[in-house]
């Protein structure tokens, strides 16, 4: 943030009363609080002009921050310098680093990554002192303090909140590590993905596995006829699911512009960034953060790496970052999962809200803005909010095009009307809006699952929260290339496998839960996706083999049963490729579907290549369940100007 960025600051606060007419002279301010008018009386002892206090009493006042707050987040004090200044006022030694081997990692430290105030630190040869950050609001009361107790000044030194945090992060590394990877699986066992079958599950998953087998063998037609009766009856069933949405859809109004954002005090926000090999994209990442339209010193963004991954750790040291940014590094060890990097920097969100992104992503601007507005009016129970994700680079090939359309029916359409139904919805895997502590409470993110957006989406849900959506979008980029598609692919189908499983443990318990209407949605969108997807090649096979036997042969070797079955697969498949597309049409811009073209016509391969992927799937469950197949970014090849997708490459 630049002092720039408001010009309009003083005029703005004589046109509203916070400032009167004339000369600004923050002593004969009546409408500052008092906190504020203290900290001014301490900045113009440290030689900050009387027109530059004003500006930022202004926006604290706006944002509901500190004068403190907005003189670091505008760049005009660098931090070094700042508490430097106040530990020479308080005649206290400055520490610009501090050696985490001589932090303590004490019970509770971590509180101290969230609001860093004091933190204990040991020498060999000197007795312990205690590394204190200082404030500008308290200054005045500690120096009187210090005075009366003279001896003090031997035990404290003064350091700054980045140092301190930065040493924090490395001495509770290996205990932190720890309690990341054990908090869910030891909190809630049944939630966690750790065990891929629990308990009694692996026992009557084989049981049934083995009837099926027997059945199959004994009785292959009765066998077979039952397969594919629950396969019909899924597809059907998901397929009214998607034809409901459609013709919600249809019946909507146009969507409501944001407002103008109204004056008053903005809460912290957290935005949390998983890396992981990402510095090709990081410049990008960087660009897109700086444009979001939220006051900096509201700000805690978390650029959460692999301690490991060097290549990425560098091109962000090479960056210009606010004080807003905080890079984290994860210590290596199993698995290497985002969820876990997400878990790993809970604790220290600062937010009151927290929305998770992925490196490659652009965010609109106001996205911040409206999910804040949504929460303040929605009721507590509303624990997360979803915004669209919308692919930009759908003309570069058949696989983008499509992508683009199974994006735009999910986030546009399918979404919003499990949600307006309060019905269980799987989010994606980014553009997360969270309340921070409701997050925290329900166990986090689960490290052992690798699509754990779905995965909270549920659990949120079956612990009594619900979910929504917002409008405002993040723009990606849809993998162009078959190989890319399917490691992407089959790690979504390994992690809905995970999801269903976790689900499953106790079915009964799971329907008094959710409720018996929603416990029968989450088992058509992620066990139904899942079957559905298997089966899909066995259903056209079958379809072609009677056709074949109909027209190529005699009309009596099918009776009307088998007719009937062949009549609902045909509709069933035929039907959900229409309602695909249907829905990715109807959430579409008209450019966008001048993007996609007619490539549309390529839904019947695209579908196999899911099926592909979902039996890729099943086998990496069973061999490599915690494998995070790391999808390749790059910068984006498509600019984005006044809401259109402009090709650049």
């Amino acid at each position: 943030m630049r002092l720039a960025e408001y010009p309009d600051d003083i005029a703005f606060a004589t046109a509203i009363g916070i400032l009167p007419a004339g000369p600004v002279r923050p002593r004969e301010e009546p409408h500052i609080p008092p906190r504020l008018m203290a900290e001014a009386r301490l900045f113009r002892r440290l030689g900050l002009s009387k027109t530059l206090i004003s500006t930022m009493l202004v926006r604290a006042n706006r944002h509901g921050t500190t004068l403190e707050a907005e003189l670091l987040a505008s760049g005009v004090l660098t931090e070094d310098t700042y508490y430097e200044a106040l530990a020479e006022i308080l005649h206290l030694p400055f520490l610009r680093q501090l050696d985490p081997a001589h932090v303590e990692d004490l019970p509770g430290a971590d509180s101290q990554l969230v609001e860093p105030s004091i933190i204990r630190v040991r020498h060999p040869a000197r007795p312990p002192i205690t590394a204190i950050v200082p404030s500008a609001d308290r200054i005045e009361a500690f120096g009187e303090r210090l005075d009366l107790s003279p001896m003090l000044r031997t035990m404290l030194a003064a350091t700054t909140p980045s140092a301190l945090r930065t040493a924090l992060w490395q001495a509770g590394r290996v205990r932190r590590l720890r309690e990341t990877v054990d908090r869910l699986f030891t909190s809630l066992p049944e939630a966690s993905a750790r065990i891929t079958f629990w308990g009694r599950q692996g026992f009557y998953t084989g049981t049934i596995l083995t009837a099926l087998i027997a059945l199959a063998i004994t009785e292959p037609v009765i066998a077979s006829r039952l397969l594919h009766i629950v396969l019909t009856l899924l597809f059907l069933a998901a397929f009214l699911i998607r034809f409901l949405a459609l013709l919600a859809k249809r019946k909507e109004q146009q969507s409501r512009a944001l407002s103008i954002p109204p004056a008053g005090p903005r809460p912290v926000y957290s935005v949390f960034v998983a890396l992981y090999r990402e510095a090709a994209v990081v410049p990008q990442l960087i660009e897109t953060l700086d444009r979001l339209a939220w006051p900096a010193a509201c700000l805690d963004i978390k650029l959460i790496c692999e301690a490991d991954d060097d290549a990425t750790l560098s091109a962000l040291a090479a960056m210009r970052l606010g004080r807003q940014y905080e890079i984290v590094a994860v210590p290596p060890g199993h698995p290497r999962t985002k969820p876990k990097a997400l878990s790993y920097a809970l604790g220290a969100a600062r937010g009151t809200y927290l929305v998770i992104y992925d490196a490659e992503d652009r965010v609109d601007p106001l996205q911040l803005e409206e999910s804040w507005r949504t929460f303040e009016a929605a009721p507590p129970g509303i624990a997360c909010l979803q915004a669209p994700l919308v692919i930009t680079n759908a003309r570069e090939s058949w696989l983008s095009a499509l992508f683009a359309f199974e994006y735009a029916g999910l986030f546009r359409v399918l979404l919003p009307r499990l949600a307006a139904a309060r019905l269980p919805m799987p989010l994606g895997g980014t553009s997360n809006h969270f309340r921070t502590r409701v997050l925290q409470d329900v166990g986090g993110w689960d490290p052992y699952n690798v699509t754990e957006d779905a995965d909270l989406g549920m659990r949120l849900y079956r612990l009594g929260y619900r979910c929504g959506t917002i409008e405002r979008p993040t723009y990606e980029e849809a993998p162009t290339t078959a190989s890319a598609w399917l490691g992407q692919r089959t790690r979504w189908f390994k992690g809905w496998l995970q999801t269903w499983l976790v689900l499953m443990r106790r079915p009964s318990r799971l329907a008094r839960d959710m409720g018996l209407w929603p416990c029968f949605v989450f088992q058509v969108l992620i066990g139904g996706l899942i079957l559905s997807s298997l089966a899909h090649p066995l259903l056209i096979v079958y379809v072609g083999m009677i056709a074949w036997q109909l027209f190529g042969q005699s009309a009596h070797v099918a009776g009307p049963f088998e007719l009937t079955l062949v009549a609902m697969d045909i509709v069933n498949i035929f039907g959900s490729y229409a309602i695909f597309v249907a829905l990715g049409r109807a959430g579409m811009t008209p450019e966008e579907r001048r993007a996609t073209g007619r490539r549309w016509a390529l839904t019947p391969v695209y579908w196999l290549l899911m099926s592909l992927a979902a039996w890729r799937a099943v086998r990496e469950l069973r061999n490599n369940p915690f494998f995070w197949n790391k999808t390749a970014h790059r910068p984006a090849q498509t600019t984005l100007r006044a809401g259109a997708i402009m090709e650049t490459g």
